[in-house]
């Protein structure tokens, strides 16, 4: 069996990254993703703006162009995979990883084949597993963690849980197609991350009693017809309710990190690495991207881990 110099686990912009530096220091190489180029992008809400202009989410110096001054998310897509064709990038899709263990080299085990490799990159994002209540009901079918559009919604009562971005745009797009919104919020207010151009919106609606908005409110319950969540004043309220979109974010797979040797630190769960090299405590492991962060998610992203990848090929050309 062919022995790689790198395989890199996750087929996003940061993996991608890694593939075209690989192949700019003439190391074999293959990306395995569980779905399809930039899996991330694919699910991300159909007309979600990037807060980064194109020049900032471009790979491998090669221009992404638009007409819009903030790429969306078909924009991001044709540019994505769009380098993967060009480039004819060694990519296996819809093939997901299952185990990673070390011997004398690497051993990766997927959901297809097995493969050996001297170093293993994990740019895995953290998209796919959302952030849980844990509270009664969570599993009801009219619970989405997943936010697409919002013509599903149209004359739904619909109680949306977070104040980031996700939360923020579901909230004014379904508010637009005719959805009564309430909006259950942790903290004190609108978070400081949401767009600049959108965070006056969503509070001048919630100002204006457009959208209900509970803050320093904490969900109880979700039933098949209502909800039941408590204010600020410790008040509890029973609502009618269609659907609850739970933006509460994501985190990456701490088990599979953890069953490959890595170490988490703090309640964070920020994976052991070197900043220097992005080599984890497991000897050739390296991370890349969002994942670095632990929960933490909101670290690292395109804009400012697209480094990641020359760190890591440099370092492993020069050990060979």
């Amino acid at each position: 069996m062919e022995i790689l110099d790198v395989l890199i686990i996750g087929a996003g912009p940061i993996g991608l990254n890694c593939a075209l530096e690989a192949e700019k220091n003439g190391l074999s190489y293959v990306i395995i993703e569980k779905g399809t180029i930039v899996n991330s992008l694919y699910n991300y809400p159909l007309y979600m703006r990037f807060f980064s202009t194109a020049d900032k989410l471009e790979i491998a110096e090669i221009p992404f162009i638009t007409t819009s001054p903030k790429p969306g998310r078909q924009d991001a897509l044709e540019y994505y995979q769009g380098i993967a064709r060009q480039k004819e990038l060694k990519i296996n899709l819809y093939e997901k990883v299952l185990k990673v263990s070390k011997n004398q080299v690497f051993e990766i085990d997927t959901s297809k084949a097995k493969y050996l490799a001297k170093n293993v990159i994990i740019a895995t994002g953290f998209y796919d597993i959302p952030n849980l209540l844990n509270i009664p009901g969570e599993n009801l079918p009219k619970v989405k963690h997943y936010y697409t559009e919002p013509y599903p919604y149209a004359n739904q009562k619909v109680v949306i849980i977070g104040a980031s971005n996700s939360a923020v745009d579901a909230a004014l797009e379904t508010y637009r197609k005719g959805a009564e919104v309430t909006m259950i919020i942790k903290g004190s207010e609108i978070s400081k991350s949401v767009k600049y151009w959108v965070k006056p919106d969503i509070e001048n609606r919630i100002a204006e009693g457009s959208i209900k908005g509970y803050f320093n409110a904490e969900m109880i319950e979700i039933k098949e017809n209502s909800v039941i969540f408590k204010d600020e004043l410790g008040k509890i309220h029973e609502i009618e309710n269609d659907f609850v979109l739970a933006m509460t974010g994501y985190l990456p797979d701490f088990e599979f990190l953890k069953d490959s040797g890595i170490d988490l630190k703090g309640d964070s769960l920020v994976p052991a690495y070197n900043p220097e090299t992005m080599e984890t405590n497991v000897a050739n492991l390296y991370l890349a991207g969002v994942v670095c962060g632990g929960k933490d998610t909101h670290l690292w992203f395109i804009e400012n881990s697209r480094i990641h990848a020359e760190i890591i090929l440099n370092h492993i050309a020069e050990r060979n």
